[in-house]
């Protein structure tokens, strides 16, 4: 499917199932948290319908229509000039009948869709809180990297209100936001059933923490063995290479 790219834009290829993405090279480009992410969560149930908090140009929901069998996957994002490229991306990767576009902010979902409207929710939300970290002069990446229009708890307390009874929720963070993330998770009935370290390499703390809940679920929290992206000579781990689908 043929699209129009726009200036500083570009076609990447996920180099898996022949999917694509446009990104922006002058904006906010996806990382690996995002492709673990959407790794970790590839286990979801068939035919659920999934909502991505924050899809960006939309690499979770992409690589998801990829690795699972959902039957709906709805994106939302904020930044207007960035849901349409993930709304191009869809169109590109003859995806428009599972991947929509919702440019929205997330604090509005509550009017646009009933309480336990989704089977699963995925997110890679803001890591950062309003004034901490280097602020970047580039608003597109302010947004995608701070609390700027959505706090953490934003995103957890709309999660436990639109995902069903017994619905699967999964994030990306940062390791110094675990105690926010354990604790709002709990707060709003969301119990941790299941967490992961990603470290650069074995010398060094950890980079990323992914972590499964289920709404109204039993306490219990599984931890998994750490991930790591780097071997000792700096190349990518097997698993890592696994993930990429380089072997």
């Amino acid at each position: 499917m043929k699209v129009n790219l726009k200036e500083n834009e570009r076609i990447d290829d996920l180099e898996f199932k022949g999917l694509k993405i446009i990104q922006n090279e002058k904006g906010f480009c996806f990382g690996i948290d995002s492709v673990l992410l959407s790794d970790f969560a590839k286990n979801i149930r068939k035919g659920s319908k999934v909502l991505d908090l924050g899809t960006g140009t939309g690499i979770i929901p992409i690589l998801l229509c990829g690795k699972t069998n959902l039957s709906k996957v709805i994106g939302v994002e904020l930044q207007e000039e960035v849901a349409d490229m993930a709304k191009r991306s869809s169109k590109l990767n003859n995806l428009e009948d599972r991947f929509e576009i919702l440019n929205e902010n997330i604090l509005n979902l509550n009017k646009i869709y009933e309480n336990q409207t989704f089977d699963t929710i995925v997110t890679n939300p803001p890591y950062k809180k309003v004034g901490s970290g280097i602020i970047n002069d580039d608003e597109r990446k302010i947004i995608s990297r701070h609390e700027i229009t959505a706090s953490l708890e934003d995103f957890i307390k709309i999660s436990k209100d639109l995902l069903k009874d017994k619905g699967e929720f999964y994030m990306v963070h940062r390791p110094e936001r675990l105690v926010d993330i354990l604790s709002l998770l709990r707060k709003y009935k969301i119990e941790p059933k299941e967490m992961r370290f990603v470290y650069s390499n074995i010398n060094k703390p950890p980079k990323l923490v992914l972590i499964k809940g289920i709404k109204n679920a039993k306490q219990y929290l599984k931890v998994d063995k750490n991930l790591y992206i780097y071997d000792d000579k700096g190349n990518y781990t097997e698993e890592i290479l696994k993930i990429y689908h380089k072997i």
